[in-house]
């Protein structure tokens, strides 16, 4: 993969350290998260859950928040973990809704799917979830892989999609973990997809680094990497679906799905790629918390 999940986590310690601070329990399932001080709910309570993820939790507490200024009663069981932790907690209606991506989600139901691009991904989900289980409208925003270059290289070679890299006239080396050598989005792919050939350096924690540095020209990292703004790059498109897309999607039990619609679909379709960047910026360089994070979003969006 990338600069993986386990990389950026490493790369964002003292950032989601902060964020994540008194949300873990032994369990959070067992108690709530937004200070009540009370594990009781309604049954007409929505449950909203996050991964062990600073990203992931602000999109819950965006969530969270709207359905609260919308008239809902909401409890908050942030900082689950994985998908084998809470996937059976939305199965047995314990967490009702929660922020997922497309891809990742398609992929831990149907490991063989051959689906790739945004649409197929969204499309191929309702036949592979677990009955109980459906998906809202999708995001444009993504969390996934990319293909990235510097502003200037971009720009000297006028660069916007991956396919646009046939026109570069200096040699390819792409950057990334060692594993990437072999993933089939990695120089297998981008030769059988695009027809680009690329040299390969398994740079692993300094992809970022080398990037800057010129001894790579192009670069695996995840699309809502905070450094990606920070460090003014450009994430290249892929036409082709040489990448399995990853859009932000909510997962929500059947039950409540039809009540929470509107409210979450609207937060949905204001969430843009640009705008999850932007969010996790003011989580990593601002250090502002998912609550103050979610209710300024909110509030430029007309959604509060």
């Amino acid at each position: 993969m990338t600069i993986t999940r386990t990389l950026r986590a490493a790369a964002l310690t003292g950032a989601a350290a902060l964020l994540l601070a008194g949300c873990a329990s032994s369990n959070p399932l067992d108690e709530p998260t937004d200070g009540s001080g009370s594990g009781e709910m309604t049954s007409d309570t929505i449950v909203v859950g996050s991964q062990a993820y600073y990203s992931n939790e602000i999109i819950a507490e965006i969530y969270a928040q709207a359905l609260e200024n919308a008239g809902f009663d909401v409890e908050r069981q942030f900082n689950i973990g994985q998908r084998d932790a809470y996937i059976p907690a939305l199965e047995s209606g314990e967490v009702t809704l929660f922020p997922e991506y497309t891809g990742n989600l398609l992929q831990y139901f149907d490991p063989e799917t051959t689906a790739r691009t945004s649409d197929e991904v969204y499309a191929a989900l309702p036949d592979a979830l677990p009955e109980g289980l459906v998906v809202l409208d999708q995001s444009s925003a993504t969390d996934q892989d990319s293909y990235t270059v510097t502003s200037a290289f971009a720009d000297q070679f006028g660069l916007v999609s991956i396919a646009d890299l046939a026109g570069v006239t200096e040699p390819l080396t792409l950057g990334g973990p060692p594993e990437l050598a072999e993933r089939p989005y990695g120089p297998m792919g981008l030769a059988d997809v695009y027809g680009i050939d690329v040299g390969f350096s398994a740079t692993g924690d300094t992809t970022f680094e080398d990037l800057e540095a010129g001894t790579i020209n192009l670069a695996n990292i995840y699309t809502a990497d905070p450094r990606i703004q920070t460090s003014d790059l450009v994430v290249l498109e892929d036409p082709e679906g040489l990448f399995l897309a990853s859009n932000v999607v909510p997962v929500v039990n059947a039950d409540v799905a039809d009540e929470i619609a509107d409210v979450i679909n609207a937060v949905s379709a204001a969430l843009t790629p640009q705008g999850l960047v932007a969010l996790n910026v003011q989580s990593f360089v601002d250090e502002m918390s998912p609550e103050d994070i979610a209710s300024q979003w909110l509030q430029e969006n007309g959604l509060s």
